[in-house]
């Protein structure tokens, strides 16, 4: 019985053999990986900040830019505030940038472990964001055009770039539950020896995980556009560079690079505003998103360490800010 929308993964999802094989698109000494913005443009604007703070560094942001930003202009300045960056395709980006349904509905590939209704209220969403891009002309075209993965080079090291896992757009092999199994690290160490990649850096899950193996690290940032840990109301993105930073939240060190994971500190009053707005009460996303965005039964920052990552002195220090 074929899966329904939501739960399906199309065809095209499945990343080509050769997808990471290639030379790094561009070299740097600082890079962050941005996942799962969801259309939050005060996350935006302190994304730019961070940057701005850093010069030299570069950032590739790996899907899911959009989601609560079913207002056009939101939709438009959160497009063209991200315009300097490199920008990849999630599901959401995929769907939208259809001409016609694929019947994936919002291309999240649910587990089945997932509430049925959960499912039905993102379909509704990315029907409700459909709308605003058919009203954008040429949006739907800019969106399709990105490409689903990238390698890049951080102080010499291959880093690869995914919205969901190695093999697929929108899988869940990189979520927390699937990576806490023996039998998914080792064969994701196997993968990442044999393509020759020190990270891969991915999101999808919407739940922060960090695995250490032998061969290379994997790092997801769970969601850098809402809340991701208790006590505190920041997003969550990752950092990897040849020097520490002060405010990691975590990090795991090889061979001279640092791959950590940073509080992306937002106007969350206004966020809240925004999404309030865009999405009242009753709405699909007020009903699946505004208890976290909220803060209620997040898990703790050490949930995300499942191997070979520590937790940094300034956790407290950062959720103090939040």
């Amino acid at each position: 019985m074929p899966l329904r929308a939501g739960r399906d993964c199309p065809l095209d999802y499945r990343l080509p053999a050769q997808a990471f094989a290639a030379q790094p698109l561009f070299g740097c000494d600082t890079l962050y990986v941005v996942g799962g913005l969801y259309g939050n443009r005060q996350a935006m604007a302190a994304l730019q900040r961070r940057v701005q703070s850093e010069p030299g560094a570069r950032v590739v942001l790996n899907g899911d830019v959009h989601w609560f930003d079913c207002d056009p202009q939101v939709f438009l300045q959160v497009e063209q505030g991200l315009s300097a960056y490199t920008l990849l395709r999630g599901n959401v980006e995929t769907e939208l940038g259809r001409a016609s349904d694929s019947g994936a509905g919002c291309g999240c590939a649910y587990p089945m472990t997932v509430d049925e209704q959960v499912v039905e209220r993102s379909n509704a969403m990315q029907q409700r964001l459909k709308q605003t891009v058919q009203g954008l002309p040429g949006v739907a075209e800019q969106l399709a055009a990105r490409p689903a993965t990238a390698v890049v080079a951080v102080g010499g090291r291959r880093i690869a770039i995914s919205h969901g896992d190695e093999q697929s757009l929108a899988g869940w092999q990189c979520s927390r539950e699937a990576l806490d199994e023996p039998a998914r690290q080792l064969e994701l160490d196997q993968w990442l020896e044999h393509h020759q990649c020190e990270v891969l850096a991915t999101s999808h899950s919407c739940a922060a995980v960090a695995l250490n193996l032998e061969h290379g690290t994997l790092i997801n940032n769970g969601a850098a556009g809402m809340p991701n840990f208790s006590g505190g109301r920041y997003g969550v993105i990752t950092r990897i560079a040849t020097t520490p930073h002060a405010a990691a939240l975590y990090r795991a060190e090889r061979n001279g690079l640092f791959i950590e994971a940073l509080a992306l500190n937002y106007d969350h009053p206004q966020f809240l505003n925004d999404f309030d707005r865009q999405w009242p009460s009753s709405s699909p996303a007020a009903l699946s998103y505004r208890p976290r965005i909220q803060g209620q039964a997040l898990p703790a920052v050490s949930s995300a360490l499942l191997k070979g990552f520590s937790l940094c002195q300034s956790l407290c220090a950062m959720e103090a800010l939040t």
